[in-house]
C-alpha cells in the first residue's frame, strides 16, 4: 500500500496536539491489527514509512518451489517472487508488498479502526496526564459548562476539569460561561480517562493567589510559613521575611492595602488576617489570636503544647471569634491547643507548680511557691516520687508524719533514697504551721495557764481553824498571815507534790 499521508498527519497532529511520531506509531498499530485479523498473524508483517510518509505495509515470504507453497501467508513460488524481483531463486526471503485495499475485509478494516481510536486516545490520555500532572497545585484558568449533582465541569480547553461541592466556596455562585480561577488539586488517570479536580478551598489556593499578586512572595524574598482556612469565612497566614530590610506583613498587604483587597475580591470578601511568623511559641501564639490584643501567653506544657493566652474582658470575644473560629484556627496555625482566658479567669485559676513559676517569671512578681506534693519538689528523683505514690504516699506533710517503722516497711524504695528525700524536703520545703492550728494552740496554751493560775492552795490556820488560800503570802513568799486571827504561819514546799508545812 503507498498512500501519500503526510497531509493528513499534519492535520492530526495539529487537531489532537500529538506529535507526528506518535501519529506514525498509531498508524502502525493499526495496520497491524488489520492484518493480524485477515492473515491471523502479524509476525511476518512490516510496516514502513518514507520520506514523504508514504506508508507501505510488507509480508516477509519465503520463496519455495511451485508445487511446495503450503502456506501462501509467509511462502511464495518462484514464479510470482520473480515477477517481483527477477534474481529471486528458491530458499530467498523477500518482502512483498500488500494491497490493503484489495487484500484487507471488511472485518480487518473495522478493526483497524477502532484500533486506531483506542490508540489515539491513549496517546491523548498520556499525553495530558503528563502534562497536567506537573502542574497539580497550580491556578489555571477555564469557563463554566455544566453543573451535574452539586459539581461543576470547568471548559479547561484540552480537557474538562471537575469542581466538586466540597471544594466550592459558600459565597460564590457561577452561571453559564463564567470565568473560574481554581487550583489543579489532582490528576487521575483511569480506565474510563483523565479526570483533573480543581479546588477553590484548598489553603494552596491562597498561596498560589498570593503569589500572582505579591512579587516579593512569587521570588521568596517573603515566604509563607503556613496558612489555615474555613473557606468562605477566615483565613490565616503566617509569613517571614528572608531580608531584614523587607517587612513581609506590609509586602502583602502592599500600599493602601491594594495587594491584600486584590486577593479578597478573588476569594469573594472572605477576611484574612496575615501576620508576621516568630520561631518563639510564645510570640506566635500571640500573634496567631489578631486582631485580637493578647496581653501574655503561658506555656503550660511544652510536651503536650498547651498555653493559655491571657486577654483584656474587652478582647476575649474578639480573641475566640464567631463559634470559636478564631481560635479554633490559631491552633491550626501554630500546632498548639490555645486556651483563651480573661486576667480575672485567669487569676482564679489553680495552675499547676512549674507554671506558677512560669507565670512568676513573666509577671515579675516575687512569688513564693506553696508546694504541697512531692512531685511537685524541685530536684526531686521521679522514681522517688512514684513509688511513694504507690505506697499510697503523695504529699510532703503526709510523709513528714511518716514513722521509722512505717519507712521500713516500703516497697521499692531504698533507705538511701529515702534519706536523700528528707534532705531535699528540708533544703527546698519552709513548713509553716497552719493559722488557725497556731490559733488553736495558742488558745489551748492560754487555757492551760489560766487553770494552773485558777488552782491555788488552801491553808488551815492552827489556831483558829479558818482555811485561807497561798495567794495572800507576802513579798518575800516564805510566810503569810492568817487572815482571821493573824497569826504569822512559815510555808514550805515539798520536792515530790508541792506540800505546804507550817
Amino acid at each position: 500500500m503507498g498512500t501519500n499521508m503526510s497531509e493528513a498527519i499534519r492535520q492530526l497532529s495539529q487537531e489532537r496536539g500529538l506529535s507526528e511520531e506518535l501519529i506514525q506509531k498509531t498508524i502502525e498499530d493499526m495496520l497491524l491489527a488489520a492484518y493480524r485479523k485477515r492473515f491471523g498473524t502479524d509476525e511476518n508483517a512490516i510496516v514502513r514509512f518514507d520520506d514523504d510518509d508514504q506508508v507501505a505495509i510488507l509480508s516477509r515470504k519465503k520463496v519455495v518451489e511451485h508445487d511446495d507453497v503450503y502456506n501462501p501467508v509467509d511462502e511464495i513460488d518462484l514464479f510470482e517472487a520473480r515477477e517481483l524481483n527477477p534474481d529471486a531463486d528458491v530458499g530467498d526471503e523477500m518482502l512483498v508488498p500488500i494491497d490493503a485495499a484489495r487484500e484487507f475485509n471488511r472485518q480487518s478494516v473495522q478493526l483497524a479502526k477502532q484500533t486506531a481510536h483506542q490508540s489515539i486516545r491513549e496517546i491523548q490520555k498520556d499525553s495530558l496526564y503528563s502534562e497536567f500532572k506537573d502542574k497539580v497545585g497550580e491556578i489555571i484558568v477555564g469557563y463554566y459548562q455544566r453543573e451535574k449533582n452539586g459539581a461543576i465541569y470547568v471548559n479547561l480547553g484540552k480537557i474538562e476539569g471537575v469542581l466538586p461541592k466540597k471544594n466550592q466556596s459558600s459565597r460564590e455562585t457561577y452561571h453559564l460561561n463564567d470565568r473560574i480561577k481554581t487550583l489543579i488539586k489532582e490528576v487521575n488517570k483511569s480506565s474510563s480517562g483523565l479526570q483533573i479536580v480543581l479546588s477553590r478551598t484548598d489553603p494552596e489556593f491562597v498561596r498560589a493567589i498570593f503569589e500572582l499578586e505579591v512579587p516579593e512572595v512569587y521570588d521568596k524574598t517573603v515566604e509563607i510559613h503556613k496558612i489555615v482556612r474555613e473557606a468562605g469565612y477566615r483565613t490565616k497566614l503566617a509569613v517571614y521575611s528572608n531580608r531584614d530590610d523587607v517587612d513581609p506583613v506590609g509586602a502583602c498587604v502592599g500600599l493602601k492595602g491594594v495587594r491584600i483587597q486584590a486577593v479578597i475580591k478573588e476569594l469573594e470578601g472572605e477576611k484574612i488576617d496575615i501576620l508576621k511568623y516568630d520561631p518563639d511559641p510564645r510570640r506566635f501564639i500571640k500573634n496567631a489570636l489578631s486582631p485580637a490584643n493578647v496581653r501574655d501567653v503561658i506555656v503550660l506544657s511544652e510536651k503536650s503544647k498547651k498555653a493559655l493566652a491571657v486577654v483584656s474582658d474587652l478582647q476575649l470575644s474578639l480573641a475566640i471569634g464567631k463559634q470559636g473560629l478564631n481560635v479554633r484556627l490559631a491552633n491550626k496555625l501554630t500546632d498548639w491547643m490555645i486556651d483563651v482566658k480573661t486576667e480575672s479567669q485567669f487569676a482564679e485559676m489553680d495552675i499547676a507548680a512549674e507554671s506558677r513559676r512560669a507565670v512568676s517569671e513573666l509577671f515579675g512578681d516575687d512569688v513564693t511557691e506553696e508546694l504541697s506534693r512531692i512531685s511537685e519538689l524541685p530536684g526531686v528523683d521521679p522514681e522517688v516520687a512514684q513509688a511513694l505514690l504507690d505506697n499510697d504516699i503523695d504529699y510532703i506533710e503526709d510523709f513528714l508524719e511518716l514513722t521509722q517503722e512505717e519507712l521500713d516497711a516500703m516497697k521499692n524504695i531504698s533507705v538511701q533514697q529515702l534519706e536523700a528525700l528528707r534532705n531535699l524536703i528540708d533544703d527546698s520545703v519552709e513548713i509553716v504551721e497552719d493559722e488557725d492550728q497556731q490559733d488553736f494552740d495558742d488558745v489551748d496554751e492560754g487555757d492551760e495557764a489560766s487553770d494552773e493560775e485558777g488552782i491555788a492552795e488552801e491553808v488551815e490556820c492552827p489556831e483558829c481553824h479558818v482555811i485561807f488560800a497561798l495567794d495572800m503570802a507576802d513579798s518575800s513568799g516564805s510566810t503569810i498571815n492568817c487572815p482571821n486571827c493573824g497569826t504569822v504561819l512559815e510555808l514550805s514546799y515539798g520536792d515530790e507534790e508541792g506540800e505546804q508545812e507550817e
